[in-house]
């Protein structure tokens, strides 16, 4: 049986990650090979959400996604904006002139 992961004092993050992976024996290029994925895409997690790299280092980890990315998940898919973007469009040039005075 497999003794329980201890959680970092600050949390988890890129290096505690990996460093947990090579204590299992194993390395992102590794992970990426056995799903199917290029090494690349793995490193990409880092700095921006690649949820099927995500979900395969939780899986490897055995560790909930929310514990190992909390600003990531759980995935938010609706977003309140302020009342004041309502009437923004798309273009500036969409947007009706002013009507200018001569001086």
């Amino acid at each position: 049986m497999a003794k329980p992961l201890q959680v970092p004092p600050n949390g988890w993050d890129k290096h505690s990650i990996k460093a947990e992976l090579h204590r299992q024996g194993m390395t992102l290029a590794k992970l990426a090979e056995l799903e199917g994925m290029t090494p690349n895409s793995f490193s990409h997690v880092w700095t921006r959400p690649v949820r099927k790299a995500e979900k395969a280092i939780s899986d490897f980890l055995e560790l909930p996604l929310k514990e190992l990315w909390p600003g990531r998940y759980p995935i938010r898919t609706s977003r309140i904006l302020h009342s004041r973007y309502d009437k923004l469009q798309a273009s500036q040039k969409s947007r009706p002139t002013p009507d200018r005075k001569a001086a």
